[in-house]
């Protein structure tokens, strides 16, 4: 039998299977594709250190959200639970019943950051909260016990990371090995020394006890819920 002789379902099956087989939380199988529509990340005082949409919106639009969704997630208290509806800004003519539209928020509070995924209504906020998790400890590792500072001064490391975990809006790997790794071989040895002269410039600029580490490993006092 040649390929042209096998149904386009089982195609399509055995290429969700091989994603699948590739697609790693943890040491378990994630049962379904994950799809992200946007990756935000804010400061206690509402400044973005990362911003990467992976659905077309207009600079107004994309700034009327960001301000939104900071204004909704820092008013939560630490005992709110971790996911909440989207502001109805992508819908340009009401609400959408669309299973595709973004319409899920999805953060965790990491000392004086917040991490923060857009996403589908039909997407697991566990699994979502997971990818957080591993995105924290990806930068952790990379940058030897991460702070604001870093991804300020450390933003192509910052970038690469992400890059090594989405690819169009698809989550393609989750396996924190395998992201350091690859970041690694991207970059050479400039990981590291971005994180450390990230931490130089933070202390010649009287701020360096301004940027707290995240704490992600801990989980003690404030530094993460």
């Amino acid at each position: 039998m040649t390929n042209d002789d096998i149904p386009t379902s089982q195609k399509t099956r055995g290429l969700v299977n091989s994603l699948q087989r590739n697609l790693h939380w943890g040491k378990s199988i994630n049962a379904s594709l994950i799809m992200i529509n946007a990756v935000l990340v804010f400061n206690n005082n509402g400044q973005p250190r990362l911003t990467k949409f992976y659905s077309q919106l207009d600079t107004v639009t994309q700034q009327s959200l960001l301000s939104q969704i900071f204004a909704l997630v820092s008013a939560r208290p630490a005992s709110a639970c971790n996911f909440l509806p989207l502001p109805p800004l992508l819908a340009p003519s009401g609400a959408t019943t669309s299973p595709d539209a973004p319409a899920q928020i999805t953060y965790r509070h990491y000392a004086t950051l917040y991490f923060i995924l857009i996403s589908t209504s039909t997407e697991s906020p566990l699994a979502l909260l997971d990818f957080i998790q591993v995105f924290v400890e990806a930068l952790d590792r990379l940058f030897e016990n991460v702070c604001e500072l870093d991804l300020i001064f450390g933003f192509e490391t910052l970038h690469a990371v992400l890059g090594e975990m989405v690819v169009g809006g698809v989550v393609v790997e989750t396996n924190l090995d395998k992201i350091v790794d690859g970041v690694r071989t991207s970059e050479g040895t400039k990981g590291k020394r971005k994180a450390v002269n990230s931490r130089d410039s933070g202390a010649s600029l009287g701020r360096g006890s301004g940027f707290a580490a995240l704490g992600w490993a801990t989980g003690t006092g404030s530094s993460w819920r």
